[in-house]
């Protein structure tokens, strides 16, 4: 029989994308180089796959300003040291000179690494 979920290890991913979340707003790319692992991607909603060391670049060029994250809701599904992080947000943010309220939907690989969740992969879509 499978075991019922750990709300506690669930609750540290959660910790780990909030944590995320706020260094993107606060437009600390400092931060965020320390949270995301090296190999990590983030796949935009056209489809085009980045690279972190890309997307911190134009984050603190000012072609990414992150002015705000709502989060709507957030699942969980942990396997062993992986997990799946899905969410739902309104996302205030300037892309390329154009604001505008982004309505994503976040799905997040994350690897347990040294008691450390760590974002390996994002895939941003619309919901």
């Amino acid at each position: 029989m499978p075991r019922p979920p750990d709300p506690s290890v669930e609750a540290d991913v959660v910790a780990a994308f909030r944590a995320q979340v706020r260094a993107m707003t606060d437009g600390d790319t400092d931060t965020l180089d320390d949270l995301l692992a090296e190999d990590f991607t983030l796949t935009h909603i056209t489809g085009y796959v980045q690279s972190k060391a890309d997307w911190l670049a134009q984050m603190r060029a000012g072609q990414f300003d992150y002015h705000s994250v709502e989060e709507k809701s957030v699942t969980v599904d942990i396997n062993g040291d992986e997990a799946r992080l899905v969410g739902r947000f309104i996302t205030d943010a300037t892309v390329y000179g154009t604001r505008a309220n982004w309505r994503l939907q976040l799905t997040m690989g994350y690897v347990l690494q040294n008691d450390t969740w760590t974002a390996h992969r994002s895939l941003a879509t619309t919901w």
